[in-house]
């Protein structure tokens, strides 16, 4: 059996997400162990011009919500990003895992030719679904995982390869 669109998409949003929140929690852990004030290490950046560590985690969750409501072909939910805290942070990637799992794979089927447009501040691009979901939404997506994980490590959490790859 081929993969599906669904195979390639929601459960590797799911597992990176459940991840994410793992690695926030030792985030969480290392700022009470050593003493320091939650929102310093919120608010760190890796360089001047990138966002803080919730705009990584708003624009994570937003990938995944919006590939997973484009593919779909439904509407993408609106989150408001407000998060400043690390309670918040989890409430937002449990609400986008709870979203994920709410998209069935037969809503899928058939996405891998489906229009995609975004508006992006360049102009509009458009993509066929399979174009869209390999060659933008997951690169997109990994990449705020991934920034969100290194600016933790920066600041001294003690994570590693397989707290971003996980058990499974």
């Amino acid at each position: 059996m081929a993969l599906s669109m669904y195979d390639v998409s929601i459960p590797a949003f799911i597992r990176a997400l459940t991840n994410l929140s793992a690695i926030l929690e030792k985030g969480a852990a290392h700022a009470q162990a050593q003493g320091m004030d939650p929102a310093d290490l919120i608010q760190t950046r890796l360089i001047a011009d990138m966002d803080a560590l919730p705009a990584q985690v708003q624009r994570a969750s937003d990938a995944a919500k919006g590939c997973a409501a484009r593919l779909a072909g439904v509407d993408i939910p609106s989150y408001a990003d407000t998060e400043t805290t690390f309670p918040e942070l989890q409430a937002r990637i449990a609400k986008t895992v709870d979203y994920l799992k709410s998209i069935r794979p037969e809503q899928l089927e058939g996405s891998e030719t489906r229009v995609v447009e975004l508006k992006l501040r360049q102009g509009p691009i458009t993509f066929d679904g399979k174009s869209y979901l390999l060659g933008f939404a997951l690169p997109n997506f990994y990449f705020h995982v991934t920034t969100a994980y290194d600016i933790l490590r920066h600041k001294g959490v003690q994570i590693g390869k397989m707290d971003y790859l996980g058990t499974r």
